[in-house]
């Protein structure tokens, strides 16, 4: 039995990863589980999953997590110190998928020598990518991905060289706003914006999905996993989310990874690879479904796209203050102090701004440069404030 750690036990990630060792009884123990803030959801999965060490990230939810967890034998921690504990406890397995650049620190502290991380977490690759490859590297990790199109590619990958690659393509369902006109999305609300028609996902990437910020998002993940220049990747539109990600080989040929919509497909394969595990997980059938369609996706209705790619061509900073600028914007239009198209105006007013620089060579780095970029779309939001609906 291999021993596998969760940072990110509280969301829907972690919610999933647990099916999976509930479909598979006997394949892994649990080291350890990490949340953030909710102490009720974080010890109740450390009693569910039989975790030795439980950490919340809130260290003044500290005492109330060793409350939760008396007489269970499970040892507990809080504050960021007890989530590079959790992360450098004894795993074969860690899952990466605490939300935000604040999983950035405990995935790297989790890297060691054989030690395979489960990948959910964007802003690693995102925020501090090149970083975060050599590092991992440099350090014997082995890096899965988790997100379904990345896993897919990954799949995919494995029926030619990575030299036959011709390009990489990744699919999005086109979010709740396929359909809509310019002006009937400038109108949305944080209500419309989270009715995703096919995932069940967060409320930050529910909108990222909206906005079509997550596949741009992806795109710079898809860079620093594979090892492929911007030219050689691209999106398109999915709305049955069927087709996860393809690969077109020189030949002419075409690898493409199909799964239902379910995050146990791709967490099944990253805990086990190169074997396979029975889930329960719902069966595609082509029959029923009836078609797959794929249409170009608009970057005039949906800019964050095209902001996207600008910063994975340009390189350095630019995707570190991208991914930091979209966080406080998504966060404001949640709270309704922007509109829908505040959020891309706040990015791409930001990214004019601060004028990119050198991409982050540490943790720290990443962390500040970061945090700059907050500062600035934090500053910049009132200007955008008289377009929310």
């Amino acid at each position: 039995m291999k021993r596998l750690s969760l940072l990110g036990a509280t969301g829907s990630i972690g919610r999933s990863v647990a099916k999976v060792l509930a479909d598979a009884p006997g394949l892994f123990e649990v080291e350890a589980v990490a949340g953030g803030r909710d102490v009720a959801a974080l010890a109740q999965a450390a009693r569910s999953l039989g975790a030795r060490f439980a950490a919340i990230a809130d260290p003044q939810s500290g005492p109330a997590l060793a409350a939760a967890l008396e007489g269970t034998g499970i040892a507990s921690g809080a504050g960021p110190s007890a989530l590079i504990a959790a992360a450098q406890r004894d795993a074969d397995v860690v899952v990466s998928a605490i939300v935000g650049v604040a999983g950035l620190a405990p995935t790297v502290a989790a890297f060691a020598p054989g030690r395979r991380i489960a990948l959910a977490n964007k802003e690693c690759l995102v925020a501090a990518g090149s970083f975060f490859m050599a590092e991992a590297a440099r350090r014997g990790a082995e890096i899965l991905p988790v997100d379904s199109e990345h896993n897919a590619i990954f799949q995919a990958l494995a029926a030619a060289p990575a030299a036959a690659v011709e390009k990489i393509t990744l699919t999005a369902s086109g979010g709740p706003f396929r359909l809509r006109r310019r002006e009937e999305i400038a109108r949305a609300v944080p209500q419309d914006a989270l009715k995703h028609p096919n995932w069940a996902m967060g409320a930050k990437i529910t909108i990222d999905s909206a906005t079509l910020m997550n596949k741009g998002l992806e795109l710079i993940e898809a860079q620093h996993l594979f090892a492929v220049p911007p030219e050689r990747l691209d999106a398109v539109v999915h709305p049955e989310s069927v087709v996860h990600g393809l690969v077109s080989f020189v030949d002419g040929s075409v690898v493409a990874g199909l799964a239902m919509p379910d995050m146990c497909v791709p967490i099944a394969h990253c805990l086990v690879h190169p074997e396979r595990v029975a889930t329960t997980c719902r069966r595609l059938d082509l029959v029923k479904l009836g078609r797959l369609t794929f249409e170009a996706p608009d970057e005039e209705r949906f800019p964050a796209l095209r902001l996207a790619r600008a910063a994975m061509e340009a390189g350095g900073a630019l995707a570190t203050m991208l991914n930091a600028a979209n966080e406080v914007a998504v966060a404001a239009f949640l709270e309704g102090r922007i509109g829908f198209y505040g959020i891309t105006d706040t990015v791409a007013a930001t990214l004019d701004r601060m004028n990119g620089g050198p991409a982050p060579a540490s943790v720290a780095e990443a962390h500040d440069l970061d945090m700059q970029a907050r500062r600035t779309a934090a500053a910049l939001l009132p200007k955008f404030a008289a377009k929310a609906s």
